[in-house]
């Protein structure tokens, strides 16, 4: 596998445009297009909340009923949540305009909102954007980069990758973007990610790849607590590759789903970084765990205490705070054997062996705190599963953006 320049365009027959509509951001890009030149098999997973946005509502319509794609029309600034009748016709709209611009069916067109929740889509701004995405998309890197760019909030900056693999000879090509920096929560949160792969895989297959890596990457991630209604990821196979096709379970299905996770974790882990406010990506390994799922539930406990996310901001090595989120968990296991590390690029040190702390200096654990990446290591000495879950500090920065996100 081989990392190389670019995102949604990276791979063979996938072209993208951006576009400033003025629906909320004044004199920047607020739409994008991700276009494929033959129809897609897609797959797709989406928010758990209860409220789901109407885009979110048109999506798993269309991916559940196995119709081909071959458009992905993304909208910033307002969500499309909590808008009712209105706002799912506004969705049909948008299928209908960019179906019309692009010369491809209604049912091969689906979408994202971000943003404000509860404000209607200005129609008439909406219609005129994908006139102009259609206009002015086509293969290049640059426009892929500047797809990613449109679909940003309060992101501080584009979030985009891609790989390349081989399989039966051919080069097949893995490459996404996404969006999201609060109300970022485990069991997707506001973030939308699209990717696109020029692969031959039959539907079932990619579905099951997407479901079972987003397990491990999106859902493994939190800003903020809090589960938002317009997570969705989608993944376009266009294939345009030629390879032989990849088959639930071969050893071209293991490849595949290799590039896809390193595609997806690359994507979550920006995320987490980018959380609002946030000076640092937080990282919790759960080693030496019975189960995946155990190592999975001790990781999320750890990034989603508030606590633990303070003493990060303030570059302390409280410990405590840590094993008591691994206490109220739900995961069983022995405190009196717990090992804890703190690691970054300036080192790493062991603050408790056996539950209780060692001699470790303050100091030394402060500058290992200090760096933009730091990795808090729980051992609980029970087997040899590990998860690992992302998330960030937690800042004024947070109150400040939150606070004034309406205005």
């Amino acid at each position: 596998m081989k990392q190389i320049k670019g995102g949604v365009t990276a791979a063979k027959g996938y072209e993208a445009a951006a576009a400033a509509a003025g629906i909320k951001y004044k004199e920047r890009t607020d739409m994008a297009l991700i276009y494929s030149q033959t129809p897609c098999t897609a797959a797709g997973t989406f928010t758990t909340n209860i409220v789901k946005a109407a885009p979110v509502k048109w999506d798993r319509q269309i991916i559940e009923s196995g119709s081909a794609v071959q458009a992905i029309v993304v909208n910033s600034g307002i969500a499309n949540a909590c808008t009712g009748k209105e706002g799912f016709g506004y969705c049909k709209t948008t299928a209908e305009t960019a179906a019309k611009a692009l010369n491809i069916p209604e049912d091969a067109v689906v979408m994202g909102s971000t943003g404000v929740i509860g404000m209607q889509l200005p129609m008439e701004k909406m219609k005129q954007g994908i006139k102009v995405l259609a206009g002015k998309k086509n293969s290049s890197i640059e426009n892929g980069t500047e797809a990613a760019k449109a679909i940003m909030t309060t992101d501080t900056c584009e979030k985009e990758l891609a790989v390349q693999i081989e399989i039966g000879g051919e080069t097949v090509t893995v490459g996404g973007m996404a969006k999201g920096s609060g109300m970022i929560h485990p069991n997707m949160c506001t973030m939308l990610a699209f990717i696109t792969t020029d692969a031959v895989i039959g539907k079932e297959a990619l579905q099951k790849a997407l479901s079972e890596d987003v397990a491990e990457t999106y859902n493994m991630i939190s800003v903020d607590g809090d589960t938002s209604t317009n997570d969705t990821v989608l993944l376009l196979a266009n294939g345009m590759a030629g390879n032989r096709e990849i088959r639930y379970g071969s050893g071209d299905y293991r490849k595949f789903s290799q590039a896809l996770h390193t595609v997806n974790e690359y994507l979550a882990k920006k995320i987490a970084g980018d959380g609002e406010g946030a000076s640092a990506l937080f990282e919790a390994r759960a080693v030496g765990c019975e189960s995946t799922e155990q190592a999975r539930t001790l990781a999320k406990a750890v990034v989603c205490s508030n606590l633990t996310k303070t003493a990060i901001a303030g570059h302390d090595a409280n410990w405590g705070r840590i094993l008591c989120a691994m206490g109220y968990s739900g995961a069983q296991f022995d405190p009196e054997k717990v090992d804890l590390f703190f690691e970054s690029k300036a080192g790493k040190i062991q603050i408790v062996e056996n539950g209780t702390a060692v001699n470790y200096s303050e100091e030394e654990a402060a500058k290992i705190l200090s760096q933009t990446e730091v990795t808090a290591i729980a051992d609980i000495k029970m087997g040899g599963k590990e998860a690992a879950a992302w998330g960030c500090d937690l800042t004024h920065g947070y109150i400040d953006i939150n606070a004034d996100y309406r205005s």
